[in-house]
Order: structure tokens, then sequence, then C-alpha cells
């Protein structure tokens, strides 16, 4: 495709045009595997898959461009660190912190804004704690719940529901059909294929109750955030990782990101934009003289490298270095 469009205006063509999604197909993979040199790409999605399903996965509206809040670049505990590592990985660090590790799936809907904060705030309890919190909180409660975040699963501002974890808390909540927390997540795994397209947004029903373990007080369940959410800037989040634990992360996505299977992604030449996303961000390192960021997908195990990627850090790849949000946990022991 030399063609060069607006990329509003590349989505309303290949919506109108197909609901096939030429770029999941084995031809075009191979195209990014004989262009790329970081990364390597395979098959994630059946290449039947929808489009409009595609689409519905990327809900980020949090990609850094004149948004507006604070950012932070200053904290007490950043001195303490005289020199970044080379590399690191949160799950190494924090061992006992099995939430940090653990893959998600958000289904069909574009939760990911919801599933990427609510994760990295599981991860920052269990730090702060030292292992006394070390379950998942709940991404149902702030899709279905915070409604100045934005518009569920039609996607979500990471900041504003930091915001919301902030002023109104978050309750515990594990993965569909797990019973495990106060709200489960209630979409069903889609694990790369358009089986539960079925499902919709009327799925999400904002309720003032535990439903999962019902002998947990809904309001006792409740975490918050000491301080008003921040974003980072690029030279603090390494910092900022380090001292309280996984952040999330926007960024910009391409039609090749989605057959992502290992290596450094940067996007190719001539892919076409589709949308945002948002993810974890647990560390950083180098591979072949590329610098990265380690980042967890909520796109299921099958996805890319067993649900991680690394993309490219310290060239703003697809805005990702200066896409980044995050808050401290109030903890009570």
């Amino acid at each position: 495709m030399n063609i060069i469009f607006s990329s509003c205006a590349i989505i309303v063509f290949l919506l109108s045009a197909s609901e096939q999604t030429y770029f999941l197909n084995k031809n075009y993979i191979n195209t990014i595997n004989n262009n790329a040199n970081s990364w390597k790409a395979g098959t994630n999605f059946h290449p039947e898959t929808p489009l409009k399903f595609i689409l519905g996965l990327l809900g980020s509206k949090g990609v850094r461009v004149l948004s507006t809040g604070a950012y932070k670049s200053q904290d007490p505990l950043y001195k303490s660190n005289a020199s970044i590592p080379i590399e690191f990985d949160a799950r190494k660090r924090w061992k006992n912190c099995t939430t940090i590790g653990t893959i998600r799936d958000q289904g069909n809907c574009g939760s990911c804004w919801a599933f990427s904060t609510s994760g990295a705030f599981a991860d920052r309890m269990c730090i702060a704690s030292n292992g006394t919190f070390n379950e998942l909180l709940s991404a149902e409660q702030v899709t279905s719940c915070c409604y100045r975040c934005g518009l569920g699963c039609q996607g979500g501002y990471p900041i504003r529901a930091w915001r919301h974890y902030y002023k109104h808390g978050l309750v515990t909540g594990g993965n569909f059909n797990s019973f495990q927390g106060c709200q489960p997540y209630t979409f069903p795994p889609c694990s790369g294929n358009n089986s539960c397209s079925n499902q919709t947004e009327k799925n999400h029903k904002c309720q003032k109750k535990c439903y999962g373990n019902t002998t947990i007080s809904y309001r006792n369940d409740h975490r918050y955030i000491k301080d008003p959410p921040y974003y980072l800037d690029y030279n603090s989040i390494q910092y900022d990782i380090i001292n309280y634990g996984p952040v999330e992360a926007s960024f910009e996505v391409y039609d090749d990101f989605l057959s992502y299977k290992s290596g450094v992604y940067s996007v190719s030449p001539n892919a076409t934009y589709l949308g945002g996303h948002s993810v974890k961000c647990i560390g950083w390192g180098v591979e072949k003289n590329v610098p990265y960021w380690l980042m967890m997908n909520s796109w299921n195990e099958t996805w890319g490298d067993r649900g991680y990627f690394k993309i490219r850090r310290g060239t703003n790849e697809c805005k990702v270095d200066n896409s980044t949000s995050a808050g401290i946990p109030e903890y009570y022991s």
C-alpha cells in the first residue's frame, strides 16, 4: 500500500471496502519478515478475523498528544538510584508478586486501558505491601463504572482510570469465570479469534456488590492510590518502575503489530495506522544493540511472545516514550 491517506480515512476505507483483514494473511506476514530487521512476525489471529473485531481491541485514548496533566520528573526515591541497570524485569525483582506476570485477556472489548492501569495498580499494591496483598484488581469495575474514563468497551483514558482509583478506589477481581475477588471480569477470553464476537457492551453493567467471591465486603474491598496520578517524563519512567513497580503505557498501533512474535518491534515501512492501545510496562533491556521496553499485552498468552512483546525504546516508537502514566498505592497493613 503506497497510497498515503490520513489515518481516519484509511480506517473508513478498510471498513467500507471489506471486513477481511489483509494484514493477517501469510503474504503480508512474509513481507513484514522480509523488511523488519529487529523482530519477527507470525500468525496470532485467524486470517479471516473481522476488521471490526481487531479495531475493537484498540481502546486507549492515552497516546500523549496535547493531553493535559502533570508530568512527574522528580521523586525523593529517584535519588537512591545512582545508575539505571541495562536490563530490568519486574517479575524477577519482585518474584513474590505473582500478579506482575499474569497475562490477561480483555475479550471482545476495548478495555485495554482498564487492564493496563488496574494491572499496574495491583502490582504496585503487592510491592508496597511486601507481598501481603497479592491479587488482581477488577478491570471489570473500572470498565463498567468509570463513566468519566471514556466509553467502556469503546475505549477510555488511562489517566482518568488512575484518577478513578484516587477518588473512588477499586475492588479486587480476577479473570472470567474465576470467582476470584469481588468483581471478576465478565467477558470471555477470545484467544485470537472471533468466537466471542456475540458479546456486546450490554454485558458490562456497573454493580455495587461482590458477585465473584460473595463473602467479600464490597465497601471494605476498595483500594486507592494516595496522591493524584501522573504522566511520566521519558527520563523518569525507569526510575519510577524501579521504585514503585510497573506502569501503564499507551502507543499507536499499526497493522503489522498484530502479527508480532519476537524481537524488538518497530513499525514497518508503509504499515497502516489502526488506533491506540494500552499495555503494562514491566521493564526494559537491550537486544542485538537495540534498546527496548518490556511490555505485557492483554490479548491472551496465545498472542505474541506468550503474551509479551518488546518495543524499541528511546526513539519514541509509536509515541510510546511519552505516553506512560502511573499512581502510587495507598496501603494499610
